[in-house]
């Protein structure tokens, strides 16, 4: 198997040198180079063509951002993004995901991680799985259709309420904004996120959606009546189940277990929405990593009036919970990612 090759970015030679290390601690893992800013990274994306870029947010010359946008142009690749747990790296790092960049993970203690070692794994996870992901620039193709069972009817006839249960993990904060700025806001559904994402990251991202789209986009809280016109986001660390209370629907949040790895986890919110007599549902699997969510599908198959959309493969940044849910045989229709708002829309 080909080691991947990665460019370390980081304005600091100590952190330069600390991810080097752990990285190359790692078989499967070669760094190939280093960079001090973000104008020597576009410079060594060019010339050692590396299979992943980790990048470092705040940088002088050009920062982390800066240089994606700019990588993104001339030669596209998957970049992790090393941020810190401050409000202004979170806001930093979303707009990093919204232009490109595959994953991140947090500094555990400022610019200067004297404890970096403690996500050593977590970060070469993250570059394995950054170097299987499909990057491409913004344009896409037109919308593909794909042959499916011709559900759209069947939502439309009864007189349960509607709601929208998305489940997305990597490249989700760009394909999120892609969907829910297509989205009106009469749109006569709530809808209910779980994007996988570390506790201190969601409220960021709630909050550069809201400021895009217009439906209201928050962080769910525990005890929040869903509304229609709104979009609740799981917040890192919690796990989001709705309930019916006198005939309203309520976030409920806990620290429950992760399930298969994953707090919040797409397959806890699916079957507990499966439990909800008047639910008539709008199931989305988008990219993604791995199988949560398909579990859940099931459940909601079984259990109440479903229709439930995968992302197409061709605009999946990572095509496993989509592909795994549609070897479910529970997906009524795969959508390219332009399409799924229309999709969305059309059952609402």
């Amino acid at each position: 198997m080909n080691q991947i090759r990665v460019l370390v970015v980081d304005d600091s030679a100590f952190m330069r040198k600390v991810v080097t290390d752990m990285l190359q601690a790692d078989p499967q893992i070669c760094v190939v180079g280093t960079a001090r800013n973000g104008e020597d990274a576009t410079r060594k994306n060019i010339k050692l063509k590396p299979d992943v870029i980790t990048m470092d947010v705040e940088m002088p010359v050009l920062d982390g951002l800066g240089a994606l946008k700019q990588i993104m142009i001339e030669r596209p690749i998957p970049v992790v993004m090393v941020s810190s747990l401050t409000s202004i790296g979170a806001h930093t790092t979303m707009l990093a995901m919204e232009a490109g960049a595959v994953d991140f993970v947090a500094k555990t203690s400022g610019s200067i991680s004297l404890d970096l070692f403690t996500i050593a794994d977590l970060l070469r996870d993250k570059i394995k799985l950054a170097a299987q992901a499909t990057v491409r620039q913004t344009n896409v193709s037109e919308p593909v259709q794909h042959n499916s069972l011709n559900l759209s009817s069947l939502l439309r006839k009864p007189k349960e309420r509607k709601l929208v249960a998305i489940g997305v993990s990597t490249g989700g904060p760009k394909a999120l904004k892609d969907v829910l700025t297509r989205i009106p806001r009469n749109i006569a559904a709530p809808i209910v996120i779980v994007q996988h994402m570390p506790e201190g990251f969601t409220k960021s991202l709630a909050d550069r959606l809201d400021s895009l789209s217009d439906i209201q986009v928050v962080e769910a809280n525990d005890g929040d009546v869903l509304e229609d016109g709104t979009a609740y986001i799981a917040p890192g660390g919690k796990h989001l189940k709705v309930k019916s209370v006198g005939g309203q629907w309520i976030c409920t949040l806990s620290t429950d277990p992760a399930v298969n790895g994953h707090r919040p986890s797409v397959d806890v919110l699916y079957q507990s929405i499966s439990l909800i007599p008047e639910a008539a549902v709008i199931a989305v699997i988008m990219t993604g990593m791995g199988a949560d969510g398909s579990e859940g599908l099931k459940q909601l198959k079984t259990n109440r009036l479903c229709y439930a959309l995968a992302q197409s493969e061709e605009t999946s940044v990572v095509y496993g919970m989509p592909k795994m849910a549609v070897r479910t045989g529970k997906i009524d229709k795969v959508v390219h990612l332009q399409d799924l708002a229309n999709q969305i829309k059309g059952h609402c």
